[in-house]
């Protein structure tokens, strides 16, 4: 088992996180309390997520990397909010969308492998 900080997909999750942070402290009050909270909750879940994973035994595992992947198409669907509402700019949904793709094929691969891997 390997140390959950050091997979490359907890290292772009913490990543992301940061990322959200930084751009959501620089949100209008408007949103910062209700968007912006809820878009650093999910992206704080899918890092859980994904560190429970690694401590889980093989069928929580799936359940885990799963919810992982839900939280990360609710913070996909936040920032295209943020985009369509003209909050953010096309260059920060790039660069979030960037790293959401990023994960997103990397939990996908890890759920492929669990679910192989399972008896």
């Amino acid at each position: 088992m390997a140390l959950y900080f050091n997979l490359p997909v907890y290292k772009d999750s913490y990543d992301m996180l940061l990322m959200v942070f930084k751009y959501c402290s620089k949100l209008p009050k408007e949103y910062k309390y209700t968007l912006g909270e809820r878009l650093k909750n999910d992206c704080t879940d899918v890092l859980l997520s994904i560190f429970e994973a690694t401590k889980n035994k093989e069928h929580q595992k799936l359940k885990n990397i799963e919810n992982a992947l839900n939280h990360l198409e609710r913070c996909r669907l936040y920032i295209r909010l943020f985009k369509d509402l003209k909050v953010w700019g096309v260059t920060t949904q790039v660069a979030l969308n960037q790293k959401i793709e990023t994960i997103s094929k990397q939990l996908t691969q890890w759920n492929l492998h669990t679910a192989r891997v399972q008896p």
